[in-house]
């Protein structure tokens, strides 16, 4: 894919059923989003099928029912989406989003220890 594709808020909730499970049903994936949502099926289906025409998910057909997966890597997606957030809302300020996502929260010791790791890491680099 040579222009990357910027999924919708639907679609991401949707690659991230198939990112968590690697393949997996209309019916699947409509099932653990109605844990968090209220959607219809035929809702579920129309967008998987849209996604499906952008290149987001491939589908194997060689049966009755359709098995999705996706197409595009959750590592790449977030790095697309998350730069153009940090260009878009803080002026390409990396610094300002990480200030603006930590200030918010309340974060355990661990996922302090685990941020302090990644900053040695940077800086030895």
């Amino acid at each position: 894919m040579s222009k990357p594709i910027k999924p919708t808020e639907s679609e991401l909730e949707i690659l991230q059923v198939l990112w968590s499970k690697n393949k997996a049903t209309v019916r699947e994936v409509h099932e653990t989003l109605s844990e968090h949502k209220d959607s219809g099926y035929t809702t579920t289906l129309k967008l998987m099928q849209i996604m499906f025409e952008k290149g987001l998910v491939k589908r194997d057909d060689s049966n009755k029912t359709h098995i999705y997966q996706a197409n595009v890597s959750k590592e790449s997606t977030q790095k697309q989406l998350v730069g153009k957030m940090v260009n878009a809302l803080f002026g390409g300020s990396a610094t300002e989003l990480v200030m603006q996502a930590l200030g918010n929260n309340k974060h355990s010791s661990a996922e302090l220890e685990e941020i302090q790791k990644l900053l040695d890491n940077l800086k030895n680099k």
